[in-house]
């Protein structure tokens, strides 16, 4: 395992302007080959799986972030402890990474970026989810794959969302609605507008939150799995 403490002093990368979102997707395949001492610290009181997921989790976005400055990836200076929400020092931008079971997502942008994943065929009651906290969503109750579908990829948006909120699941998910067709998010206690994209990508789906005017067409600009 490459481990060591990051270099001093840290160089922060101020003439970075990329305005598309960078987006890496890997498949979890224990890869824990990149840590700081700090993280190994803490994933010694974390469970085994917990501590798998974090080691794996930031071993990713070191590599990921370590392309993107030119930089040894345990010099990024990343601040990313269980729970908290992933960030860097002023003037490199803004990160955001989600996992489910079997593969994690990592989205940098120079500004606020939140990011989600979920496996396109997860079983759960749609149905209940949506009566519970979609309020605004055209429910059915035909039990067909388009509902299914259209209120994971709405869980996902709203996801994102929290993550670039920097808010709580439990607390904000009722908050939020959620525009498919103009591809919107608005918190209304809050006063926050968002926009979001959505990404098929083969077994997954991933959503993209934002704060541009505009619609984003965010591309995965590295992948770990040849399909």
């Amino acid at each position: 395992m490459l481990c060591r403490q990051p270099l001093e002093p840290l160089k922060l990368l101020n003439d970075y302007e990329y305005k598309i979102p960078k987006i890496w997707f890997y498949e979890i395949k224990g890869v824990q080959d990149v840590a700081t001492l700090k993280e190994l610290e803490i994933a010694k009181n974390l469970s085994n799986l917990k501590a798998n997921i974090f080691l794996e989790t930031r071993a990713y976005v070191r590599q990921s972030l370590a392309t993107l400055f030119h930089l040894n990836p345990l010099d990024i200076p990343i601040d990313a402890n269980p729970g908290k929400p992933p960030e860097l020092p002023l003037g490199m931008g803004n990160i955001s990474f989600s996992h489910c079971h079997d593969a994690i997502v990592i989205a940098w942008h120079e500004r606020k970026i939140g990011i989600d994943i979920e496996r396109a065929d997860r079983n759960f009651n749609y149905i209940k989810l949506a009566e519970k906290y979609f309020s605004n969503t055209n429910r059915s109750s035909n039990k067909n794959t388009l509902t299914k579908t259209m209120i994971l990829n709405q869980w996902c948006a709203i996801e994102a969302a929290i993550k670039l909120d920097h808010g709580k699941l439990a607390k904000d998910i009722k908050d939020w609605q959620y525009f498919e067709s103009n591809k919107e998010l608005i918190h209304k206690k809050k006063k926050l507008h968002l926009r979001f994209s959505q990404i098929n990508y083969h077994k997954w789906t991933i959503a993209l939150a934002y704060t541009e005017n505009t619609n984003l067409i965010p591309e995965i600009i590295c992948s770990s799995t040849t399909f």
